[in-house]
This record gives structure tokens, C-alpha cells and sequence, in this order.
């Protein structure tokens, strides 16, 4: 389902849950519920907001298509082709960091948790 503003702005709806649920910024047009698509869950625009998904990172500006035609040479070639292995790798560390900074924090939650439970069951020990 596709909704299309005045001022081409494209919505692009998956089921017709989507499209009750949301408003746009403009107050020209409201969807039916009119809640904000950045405090409902299960949104990608929740999940950016939230800081769950690794939207900003500056290794997908190297990824980006641009539309320029270059005369071929074998050594820029080869370059590119280098390039493009240390940016996947790059990208795999950035990932793996930004997985652990998640799971820190469970752990400090759990370690917390351990230790209160030593302290309730002392005498078992």
C-alpha cells in the first residue's frame, strides 16, 4: 500500500496495520490512530531512534553507488578490490563492537543479580 504527499513524499505501507497506526509530521495528513512511528516498537524508526540498528557509521559511506564512469586500469582495480575487503572487515569489527556494547549491559545486569542471590542463600554454602 503506497500513500503519496503534496509534496512527494512517499509512504510506503506493508500491511493496513502500518497504515492505521502511524501520522505523518505534517498536520495535512493523519493516519488513523495518529501514533508516533518512533515510540511503537516495532518500527525501524523506533529501532534507529532507540539506537538498536547501526544506522550511522561511516564505513557506508564508502558503499555507497555512485553513478560515474572510470576508464579501466588494472591497478586502480586492484586498489578497489583492496579497499573493498579492508572496509568489510571494517564493517565486521564495527558490528561486533556495537553487538557487545549491547550485551554489556545484560552483564551487568546478571553479575548483579549473582551476587544478590549469594547474599540471599549464604547458608547454603
Amino acid at each position: 500500500m503506497m500513500f503519496v504527499h503534496n509534496h512527494c513524499k512517499v509512504f510506503r505501507f506493508y500491511k493496513s496495520k502500518c497504515q492505521k497506526n502511524f501520522k505523518t509530521k505534517k498536520k495535512v495528513t493523519n493516519f488513523k490512530k495518529k501514533s508516533n512511528p518512533r515510540k511503537v516498537r516495532w518500527t525501524k524508526a523506533f529501532r534507529k531512534a532507540a539506537g538498536k540498528e547501526l544506522t550511522v557509521d561511516n564505513s557506508f559511506e564508502f558503499e555507497k553507488h555512485r553513478n560515474e564512469p572510470i576508464k579501466y586500469q588494472r591497478e586502480l582495480w586492484n586498489k578497489t578490490i583492496d579497499v573493498m575487503k579492508t572496509v568489510a572487515e571494517i564493517n565486521q569489527k564495527h558490528e561486533a563492537k556495537f553487538i557487545m556494547n549491547t550485551l554489556k549491559k545484560n552483564k551487568e545486569l546478571q553479575k548483579v543479580q549473582d551476587i544478590k542471590e549469594v547474599k540471599q542463600n549464604i547458608h547454603l554454602i
